[in-house]
């Protein structure tokens, strides 16, 4: 049992609505949060995003993604180190040696809907798209200075449980 402080009352507050997906489309998002987390099966770590939609009719929309960059499987690892390319480039981040440094940076990511699988039901799937015109996004942050290593320095070692470069610290 649980004794709340003050008598709560339901009516004054809106209850939570079904989670919906997000269509399919093309959006301006911009990654609001992220954090390394341990895989369910503790063997791993991916880089959990969140994203906000920045505009048209989803806007303020989270969408979540993550990367498992981290994991035994070097296929995996591959695949995540190339989502991680895909939003350095869609964010004009080349370098960088922390997720923060793709924060409130607006790209354009496309959203796709995943059919239901492993008894989950359906679900957004994130591809993160390069700038118009193949250059940086104005809105960019300047890049880190050139001396910072590229994140897929880790694919030499998929096989370790290192951790990220963005966790070490110094």
């Amino acid at each position: 049992m649980a004794r709340f402080d003050t008598s709560f009352d339901a009516t004054s507050v809106e209850p939570t609505t079904a989670y919906e997906l997000l269509p399919a489309g093309k959006y301006r998002a911009q990654i609001v949060e992220s954090e390394m987390r341990v895989t369910r099966n503790g063997m791993g770590q991916f880089l959990w995003l969140m994203l906000d939609i920045l505009d048209g009719q989803h806007k303020g929309r989270k969408i979540f993604d993550q990367l498992n960059l981290v994991n035994p499987n070097p296929t995996t690892v591959e695949i995540a180190q190339r989502t991680l390319s895909a939003i350095c480039h869609a964010t004009g981040q080349m370098h960088v040696s922390d997720s923060e440094e793709l924060h409130l940076i607006p790209m354009t990511i496309q959203v796709k809907i995943k059919p239901p699988k492993n008894g989950y039901g359906e679900s957004n799937a994130i591809a993160y798209l390069p700038p118009e015109g193949g250059g940086a996004p104005a809105t960019a942050k300047p890049a880190a200075t050139p001396s910072a290593p590229p994140p897929t320095q880790a694919a030499s070692a998929p096989h370790k449980m290192a951790s990220a470069p963005w966790n070490k610290k110094g």
